[in-house]
């Protein structure tokens, strides 16, 4: 990984995906079907393997700014050129400028990473951890589902606050904003305030349930 060098720049061939933002150490599995992306993949197979996703708001119609490096792990040809393939966040990345849009687009970019943590994350990582066995428990209860947490839940605060992010459903922009923070405690704290909301959105559902099954 390019850490020490915030001033290292390349080009990196970008593809644009609609309300998905990746996240360093995530997986992101892939369907390759449109043409000047086969082109692409089979161009970056041959190099290092590497690209950037960036975020496409459908709504505003812009392209992020802000994005992370995938890295190829797997792939599997299909008939007809597709592909199938399951990439990793590695780092993130801020385009500088677009040095090529056709047939697929190429930009020039920097590297950037959460500065150094002021104090010690450990405690703020633990409270966003309970929040989220919380957040868990409630919504087993409510759908009568066996919904657990994986048993390799980051131990690192900065992994954990990646791995959130990551599984937050349906907010590709509370997303994007969390990708784009470069302070770990600033993104634990908006985590924790997330979920915190989505337990007491849970804890009253719950309430309401209980109620009525009691009746």
């Amino acid at each position: 990984m390019a850490s020490s060098s915030k001033i290292a720049v390349r080009e990196l061939p970008l593809f644009p995906l609609p309300e998905v933002v990746l996240f360093p150490t995530r997986p992101l599995p892939l369907h390759i079907f449109e043409f000047r992306y086969r082109i692409m993949m089979n161009t970056i197979l041959e190099s290092d393997r590497r690209f950037g996703v960036l975020m496409y708001d459908q709504a505003k119609g812009a392209i992020a700014s802000v994005g992370c490096c995938a890295e190829i792990i797997h792939y599997q040809r299909l008939p007809d050129d597709r592909m199938k393939m399951l990439t990793l966040g590695q780092q993130r990345f801020r385009v500088l400028e677009y040095v090529r849009e056709k047939p697929y687009r190429v930009g020039l970019v920097e590297w950037i990473e959460d500065q150094p943590p002021s104090k010690d994350l450990r405690p703020l990582a633990t409270d966003v951890e309970q929040l989220l066995r919380d957040v868990v428990r409630l919504s087993s209860k409510l759908t009568e589902q066996n919904i657990e947490l994986p048993e390799d839940l980051p131990d690192l605060p900065i992994e954990l606050s990646y791995w959130v992010a990551s599984n937050l459903y349906g907010v590709a922009s509370e997303q994007q904003l969390l990708l784009e923070m470069q302070d770990t405690a600033a993104r634990l704290e908006r985590e924790a305030e997330i979920l915190t909301s989505t337990r007491n959105h849970l804890a009253a559902r719950t309430v309401l349930k209980d109620t009525f099954n009691d009746k």
